[in-house]
């Protein structure tokens, strides 16, 4: 990958260049219609675009020719300008030095482009000049009709050849200055066409516009090449054959995927600096004076994920304004700043992305999250008494809750964070929240950087291949009988220090009905079947800051596995996100973790 200054410039030449041939083909339509509005405004929009791409990345030439092609169409619009064929062969004259200037950018080639310059400068001036020079006439009529009775016929005559001479002498000023401007330009032009004369061919971006399913048919036929692969490998082992001959051919298909994966990056200040505007629409309603701080712009992510995320991150940073920020009279009161900042940022760590959504303003206050979400009826006082602070705040996301007094065009609704959730966890990410009373909170998105391949960790469960994702995947354990323990419906261990569940898998997969869970015996069967000094393969999860052990059968390998969509109707199956096919050609079951534990910890409110 180049520079983030190379990125901007192939962008500016691809945009550029469009430009080009847009606006080649917009004079041709225009020369067969002069009078239509619609085509002279996109001229001008194009001009305007193009001038202030160029004057932000500091290609001073193309902006100051770009430039005075948009006041050409100014007066055009004005109908200031009457458009003829001299002007538009001027025109495409300015177009075609647009086109040399572009591809200089590259090149470094010199190109000479002042005579066209000049040349529509003078035409501009002599035009606003002869509307001056009607206006002064027509201005001057109307003084002469009332002008009061002269005073002498002899001073009348004297004034009346004073003017005269004047009129002279600016008569020939004003051809002498032509005369200069005119030989200026013809020998400008007579050097820039001697320099043009072998430059005169149509020009080619380096960039492509692919559309976006083509990526993804290309991403999937990619997928389908890594499973063939896996099964050439596996069973080439099985036949005893070495599998370093098939290490070229594991590099190529690995490169391939990278590469295509690559190419569905975009930066994420894509969609980070649309923020701007959102930060100041709700600043504005609510009353409330917010900066807005961007970090990380530069770090790349998957165009679906972003895709996907980007409601919800509008929604956070609504949410962070409207309930974090505090007015300005009371953060004053609280030593504050007048204004609030709300910081959105993203980073790497390792194959997730990291995006935070940051403010200074007063934080959450757990208590009061749990008065409101008793008071609507979402959790019990008992969970409130037993739960965390952490388990407390995390309520925010539930269906239906909000934390607003009044219903308001930004808030009160209790519509939208727990859709930000749902979003985040279709894509394997998962949310945090982090908060200090009075000081601020920390809304904290990990997400996968590409939705194309996952890190999973595959098991076997009664002769079955299963895989759950990394991201989920806290660690694997080996545990005895003797430190998991009954209480009430389920079993406990202890996790460096932590309580947590464990839950077998075969006694899961054996509930019909959530309702089965309050069978006392239901999450025990296996537990009670097995040897007290029997070793446990213990797959520790997390979601939601809830901590859960799934006891395996057999801990396989980690893998990068291309996960596929089930069809209707498997996709009702909730605690299956997804399947891939291993290179032995099973079909390998992906556990959607979020929704299990979710399920399992959902009759507990």
């Amino acid at each position: 990958m180049g520079t983030k200054e190379e990125d901007y410039k192939e962008m500016f030449i691809a945009e550029a260049l469009e430009n080009y041939e847009e606006l080649n083909k917009l004079f041709t339509s225009l020369e067969k219609d002069i009078k239509n509005k619609k085509t002279i405004n996109h001229i001008f929009r194009i001009t305007h675009t193009l001038k202030g791409n160029a004057m932000g990345m500091g290609y001073e030439a193309i902006a100051d020719l770009a430039h005075i092609m948009e006041d050409v169409f100014i007066n055009v619009k004005d109908g200031v300008i009457e458009l003829d064929e001299e002007i538009f062969n001027n025109l495409y004259k300015a177009n075609d030095k647009l086109g040399l200037l572009i591809e200089a950018i590259t090149s470094g080639k010199s190109v000479g482009y002042k005579g066209i310059r000049t040349k529509l400068s003078v035409f501009l001036k002599n035009a606003l000049e002869n509307l001056e020079d009607t206006q002064d006439t027509e201005g001057s009529v109307a003084i002469e009709t009332t002008k009061p009775p002269e005073k002498s016929s002899q001073a009348a005559n004297d004034i009346k050849e004073t003017e005269e001479k004047l009129e002279e002498v600016k008569t020939e000023i004003a051809e002498a200055e032509v005369k200069v401007e005119i030989t200026e330009i013809i020998e400008v032009e007579a050097e820039e066409e001697e320099e043009d004369l072998d430059e005169n061919k149509i020009v080619f971006s380096d960039m492509v516009q692919v559309p976006v399913r083509k990526l993804d048919s290309l991403m999937n036929l990619v997928g389908e090449l890594i499973i063939e692969r896996d099964s050439l490998v596996s069973k080439s082992a099985v036949h005893g054959f070495n599998s370093n001959m098939y290490s070229r051919l594991q590099r190529i298909t690995s490169d391939l995927q990278y590469g295509v994966m690559d190419v569905r990056l975009i930066q994420i200040g894509f969609l980070f600096n649309k923020f701007h505007r959102v930060i100041r629409d709700v600043a504005a309603i609510e009353n409330k004076k917010v900066d807005l701080v961007l970090e990380g712009t530069e770090i790349e992510i998957d165009r679906n994920v972003l895709k996907i995320m980007s409601d919800s991150l509008i929604h956070l940073i609504r949410n962070s304004v409207s309930h974090g920020i505090e007015p300005p009279e009371d953060r004053l009161k609280k030593g504050k700043p007048e204004k609030g900042i709300v910081t959105l940022s993203a980073r790497n760590e390792k194959d997730i992305v990291v995006i935070e959504i940051t403010d200074d303003g007063n934080g959450i206050d757990h208590k009061a999250i749990a008065k409101k979400a008793v008071k609507m009826g979402i959790v019990s006082q008992e969970y409130v008494d037993f739960a965390s602070k952490d388990e407390l705040i995390m309520l925010i996301f539930e269906p239906g809750f909000s934390n607003a007094d009044q219903v308001t065009e930004v808030s009160g609704r209790g519509v939208g964070m727990d859709v930000v959730k749902k979003a985040t966890e279709s894509i394997g990410g998962n949310i945090k929240v982090k908060t200090v009373l009075g000081k601020g909170s920390i809304i904290s998105l990990s997400l996968p950087s590409s939705m194309a391949v996952k890190g999973a960790l595959l098991f076997e469960l009664n002769q079955q291949e299963y895989a759950v994702a990394l991201s989920y995947t806290e660690a694997v354990v080996s545990l005895k009988k003797d430190v998991i323990h009954k209480v009430s419906n389920g079993l406990m261990a202890n996790y460096l220090g932590k309580t947590i569940s464990i839950i077998f898998l075969n006694d899961l997969y054996d509930i019909s009905s959530l309702s089965d869970l309050n069978d006392k015996n239901s999450l025990h069967k296996t537990y009670d079947n097995i040897d007290e000094n029997e070793k446990l393969d213990v797959l520790v999860t997390s979601y939601a800051n809830k901590y859960v052990g799934f006891v395996v059968d057999k801990l396989l390998q980690q893998k990068e596995i291309v996960e596929k969509t089930l069809s209707a109707p498997l996709n009702e199956i909730g605690i299956i996100s997804g399947a891939t096919i291993l290179g032995n050609g099973n079909v390998c079951l992906v556990l959607d973790i979020a929704n299990i534990i979710g399920t399992l910890f959902k009759d507990k409110k």
